[in-house]
């Protein structure tokens, strides 16, 4: 089994992006630093209203959870609309569910606009009810979504199975607005898509320390500076260095594994429409297929943890428990990513200085919101209007016991993966 820090994603990207490390020094309207959906669409939102643009990533673009996710485009938060509202206020509430509704159009349509060679397939997702009690959830999300404009479909158990080619489950909800696509090479397409509008994009170029200077940010990176009127930090759960800046919240790993491309006969009896799917479950399990055929689940957990053996375990279990007939199927890729999760489980915008904003928290939910995050986020600051964010920016946001939470999230999906698999 590869490296946990490869993913498959990283084999199969066929975007590419011109992004050689920083070695001059530059002067910008807008510098944004981190390289994922959140900076990738902040760099190219700016540049095409003619900003000028510098985005720096430490590693490569898409190094981060824009790399190593599962590649659901879903409408809205994990929540339910009733607890967005309840957690931000009726009024930030139904903004954001509308925003965030149509944020997969957004996506899908950049990806057109672009011609994003990331594997799009806009034929909806299924939460699947993996339990009694996951079918009761699913239709109150049914209502609330429904009463929200949303052309969402509960199915029963006998229709879930069909679309989902498994007997393991309860029932479903579909949602249309949704789909999937290769997420790492729509990180890279929307990196090329910003250096084609004018963006300069510059990786392994890590920012070392920020400060304001005389109404400028000064941004430094090995050996070279960039000063800029505006800055956006889109670090998310990877953030590196400059602690007077670094983002609250509880890092909890996701990890997938991959099996060899499927034979025409078994794609044939599996997902016959192609949606991404993940269920009800506290500790969650995501199922889709890819562009060549390869069934990808996964679930919570640290491959690079001592409980990898409990996760493999479980995953060979799970893929025989949804679909025996690829029981002796080869898991040839298997990788993990990080997921800043907050504990309501809604993204954050921050004010770290004057004209500098910072994002995080999408829990798990980053393509459409950090799509959008990014594109409002530069289009308030270029406007000088707080008012365009999709969220009001806080000066703070703290998470306590953020490590003894991450320790408790990974010792609970181990345990639960090591049960499952004996059992």
């Amino acid at each position: 089994m590869n490296d946990p820090e490869q993913s498959l994603w990283q084999t199969t990207c066929t975007e590419t992006v011109p992004a050689p490390p920083l070695t001059a020094d530059a002067a910008v309207d807008l510098a944004v630093f981190g390289g994922g959906y959140t900076g990738c669409s902040a760099a190219l939102t700016a540049a095409r209203a003619g900003a000028s643009v510098c985005l720096l990533e430490a590693q490569e673009i898409g190094f981060g959870g824009s790399g190593r996710n599962v590649g659901l485009v879903n409408a809205g938060l994990w929540l339910p609309p009733d607890d967005i509202r309840a957690h931000i206020g009726t009024e930030p509430g139904n903004r954001l569910i509308d925003l965030l509704a149509k944020a997969p159009s957004d996506v899908f349509a950049l990806i057109d606009e672009y011609g994003i060679a990331c594997e799009p397939v806009r034929n909806g997702t299924l939460h699947c009810a993996h339990s009694a009690s996951g079918l009761k959830d699913l239709h109150t999300r049914h209502a609330q979504l429904s009463e929200a404009g949303a052309a969402v479909e509960l199915l029963s158990a006998d229709q879930a199975g069909e679309r989902t080619g498994s007997q393991a489950f309860h029932g479903a909800l579909f949602d249309p607005r949704a789909g999937t696509i290769q997420p790492l090479a729509y990180a890279v397409g929307l990196a090329r898509a910003a250096s084609q509008a004018g963006a300069r994009i510059h990786t392994q170029s890590p920012v070392q320390t920020m400060t304001y200077e005389g109404g400028h940010w000064v941004l430094v990176t090995p050996g070279r500076t960039v000063r800029a009127r505006s800055v956006i930090q889109a670090t998310n759960a990877y953030h590196v260095a400059l602690p007077d800046t670094a983002p609250a919240y509880v890092p909890v790993y996701y990890f997938q594994y991959a099996t060899a491309p499927l034979t025409d006969n078994l794609r044939a009896s599996i997902l016959p429409r192609k949606e991404g799917c993940w269920d009800t479950g506290l500790i969650m399990t995501s199922f889709r297929l890819d562009q060549a055929g390869r069934m990808i689940i996964g679930g919570m957990g640290d491959l690079g943890h001592a409980g990898r053996v409990a996760h493999s375990g479980w995953v060979r279990r799970k893929l025989a428990e949804l679909y025996p007939q690829l029981a002796d199927q080869p898991l040839e890729h298997g990788w993990h990513g990080r997921i800043a999760m907050t504990s309501d489980h809604i993204p954050k915008i921050t004010q770290i200085g004057p004209n500098a904003l910072a994002a995080h928290g999408y829990s798990g939910r980053g393509i459409g919101p950090g799509t959008v995050f990014g594109r409002m986020m530069a289009e308030s600051l270029l406007a000088g209007d707080p008012s365009l964010l999709p969220v009001p920016a806080v000066s703070e946001h703290r998470e306590n016991w953020t490590r003894v939470r991450r320790a408790f999230f990974e010792s609970g999906a181990a345990l639960t993966h090591l049960v499952k698999a004996r059992f």
